[in-house]
């Protein structure tokens, strides 16, 4: 054997991938454990109360029916025209985003991301049926015996069954969730309805229950590219060196030692953090800002009788020296934007006219002349009725005094989310023409609100020779 066959084999490769430490998160209680709770409760509990409440004559408050093309938004009914709408709404959550990052961090991720809120309640759902970290920890490294079947199996059982829940309930907002709900115990289900319910439920526990940290780590992109939102001034989770360091263990109660800063090295900070950092490390791309480890330090704080705040919420320049600057150009900046945008989005719903025309000149011919010798244009129009209910429109006419306005039907008859469409004939008299184009409006309103209109305007064409 050669010297290099020797060496290759006395050669050491590195995975390209870390091998998952399993984490255990130490249940902890404080201010930032309370907004947490508190945001969960409010996240989880519009996601399934929603669906079940009602609006109007009995219509589901938050439907998007796909079907029929309808989103029905509490007292909106916005259609596929909209679609400028949810364009609006995507640029407005991504300017929020940037002045929540710019000015607190990864506050989403910590306590509003589906994903760190589903973890938060598989974890709890896993402490109620295990026990708390150690026993947790214990029961992993334990033999496989009945207990730990039954314990094991139970928590899988309860999470699939919420998982379940969960997926029902993201199908509930497409189709009307009373139907679903009736149609379960048949398990009368169409296949996407069915597919969709599985589907969003796999992955539901697929990534509160197996995945969690690592989703957060390795699949969300938030994480890699959050740093060009942060600068010196953004509040982030920091441990306060000067004042912790060095560290070491002490007896409570004693005196501080005088070699020693205020850490005393219990970890906990660490076996708080559902990520597995140690944020004594310094900001890493792993902390989600939820704040677990401010909590569980200030405990520790005050068991020892020190002041809190060894790990807190501050910016890189206040850990310097140079003060505290939260509002700052780059903040008024994104708040002026965003609230002139929401507010341009709301002045636009609160004005939507839920009806829409549509005017197009017959193109087959420009004009024609009449029995009677008046000349005569045709249009075609196109009436949508946008609101939830059924209208009668009525088609009228202005700009050519003296002109007469024919249409097909007297009124128009039209279903919500329909469009109709009928001919209009304008006939004028060739004493009433004055110029060879003239401008017209047309008009559609609805025979039981007036304030459901729309108009257009067209133009009325005459021959050349009139006016040679």
């Amino acid at each position: 054997m050669s010297s290099t066959d020797s060496n290759n084999d006395n050669q050491e490769y590195d995975s390209l991938y870390a091998k998952r430490k399993e984490i255990y998160p130490r249940e902890v209680h404080g201010v930032f454990a309370n907004w947490r709770v508190a945001m969960i409760a409010l996240t989880l509990g519009l996601y399934y109360i929603l669906p079940w409440i009602s609006w109007g004559e009995g219509r589901q408050a938050i439907l998007f029916d796909l079907p029929n093309r309808k989103f029905n938004i509490f007292m909106l009914t916005l259609w596929p025209q909209d679609l400028i709408y949810l364009s609006a709404l995507l640029i407005i959550s991504a300017l929020a985003l940037f002045l929540f990052t710019t000015v607190g961090g990864r506050l989403w991720c910590g306590y509003a991301c589906p994903q760190t809120v589903w973890t938060e309640v598989f974890l709890w759902i896993e402490r109620k049926v295990e026990g708390s970290r150690p026993k947790q920890i214990k029961l992993a490294k334990s033999p496989w015996n009945l207990n730990k079947i039954i314990r094991k199996g139970g928590k899988h059982v309860i999470w699939v069954v919420f998982s379940l829940w969960t997926g029902f309930t993201f199908v509930g907002y497409f189709t009307p969730i009373r139907e679903l709900a009736q149609a379960i115990p048949t398990w009368d289900l169409g296949p996407w309805e069915t597919f969709w319910i599985f589907f969003y439920a796999f992955a539901t526990y697929g990534n509160a229950g197996w995945l969690r940290e690592q989703v957060c780590i390795y699949m969300c992109p938030y994480a890699r590219f959050q740093s060009v939102m942060f600068d010196d001034n953004t509040l982030i989770i920091s441990y306060d060196e000067k004042r912790g360091d060095p560290r070491g263990t002490r007896k409570r109660g004693k005196d501080k030692p005088v070699d020693k800063g205020d850490c005393i090295d219990c970890d906990l900070c660490v076996q708080a953090c559902p990520t597995g950092i140690d944020i004594r490390d310094g900001l890493q791309y792993q902390c989600i800002a939820c704040a677990a480890c401010i909590d569980a330090c200030d405990d520790v704080m005050g068991k020892m009788d020190y002041d809190p705040g060894l790990i807190r919420y501050t910016t890189l320049n206040e850990i310097k020296g140079e003060g505290l600057h939260i509002f700052r150009p780059r903040v008024y900046l994104y708040t002026s934007i965003l609230i002139g945008l929401i507010l341009a989005m709301g002045w636009s719903l609160a004005t939507r006219i839920p009806v829409s025309l549509d005017v197009n000149r017959d193109r087959n011919i420009l004009y024609r002349e009449a029995t009677n010798g008046d000349l005569e244009n045709v249009f075609k129009l196109k009436i949508m009725n946008q609101d939830s209910q059924a209208h009668n429109f009525i088609i009228t006419m202005e700009g050519l005094p003296g002109s007469v306005l024919d249409a097909d039907d007297v009124e128009i008859h039209t279903e919500s989310g329909e469009t109709a469409n009928t001919l209009v004939r304008v006939r004028a008299s060739e004493d009433v023409i004055k110029d060879r184009s003239t401008s017209i409006t047309i008009k559609v309103t609805a025979t039981d609100n007036e304030k459901l209109t729309d108009e257009e305007s067209a133009r009325f064409i005459a021959p050349a020779d009139w006016f040679q």
